[in-house]
C-alpha cells in the first residue's frame, strides 16, 4: 500500500515516488485503483478519510453540473449522525454504489461492443457461433464418419 505523508504545511508527500502530490494526484490514484494511506508526518495518525472527503469536496465545487450530493441529501446525512443509534448507512451506500458502478461498466462494455460491429458483422458472428454449437453437439452433417456410425 502506498503511503502518503501529510505535513503541517498541508503538503502531501508520496513516499513511493519521492515527490509532493496534490489532491488531484490522489484522485487519479483512486481512479487507477491504487490503494494508499495518508498519514500525519509527525504522529503517523491515519488521515486517509479526511483526505478522501477533501477530494469529494473539491470535485463537488469544481463542476456545478456534476454534483452528486444535493443540499437535501447532505442535510439528511447530518441528521443520521444525530440519531441515538445511527443507521448502518456506510455499508448500504458502499454496496449500492458498487452495484451501480458495476452496472454502469457492464452497460458501457455492451455499448462499445455494439458500436464495434455493424449489424451484418454481428449477424455473421452469431451465425458462426450457432454453427459451432451445432457442429460440437450434433456433429458435422454430411461427413462420411457420421454416416457410417
Amino acid at each position: 500500500m502506498r503511503v502518503i505523508r501529510k505535513y503541517a504545511n498541508r503538503r502531501l508527500y508520496d513516499t513511493e515516488q519521492s515527490r509532493y502530490v496534490t489532491l488531484e494526484d490522489l484522485r487519479q490514484l483512486i481512479l487507477d485503483e491504487v490503494p494508499f494511506r495518508v498519514e500525519d508526518a509527525k504522529t503517523g495518525e491515519d488521515l486517509t478519510r479526511t483526505i478522501l472527503l477533501s477530494i469529494i469536496i473539491e470535485q463537488e465545487q469544481a463542476d456545478g453540473d456534476a454534483q452528486v450530493f444535493s443540499n437535501d441529501l447532505l442535510a439528511q446525512f447530518i441528521r443520521v449522525y444525530n440519531m441515538a443509534q445511527p443507521l448502518p448507512l456506510s455499508r448500504y451506500l458502499e454496496q449500492g454504489t458498487r452495484l451501480m458502478l458495476e452496472q454502469q461498466k457492464h452497460m458501457q462494455d455492451q455499448w462499445q461492443q455494439a458500436m464495434r460491429h455493424t449489424p451484418m458483422e454481428m449477424m455473421r458472428e452469431l451465425a458462426e457461433e450457432n454453427m459451432r454449437f451445432w457442429q460440437q453437439n450434433f456433429g458435422t452433417p454430411g461427413r462420411k464418419d457420421d454416416d457410417d456410425a
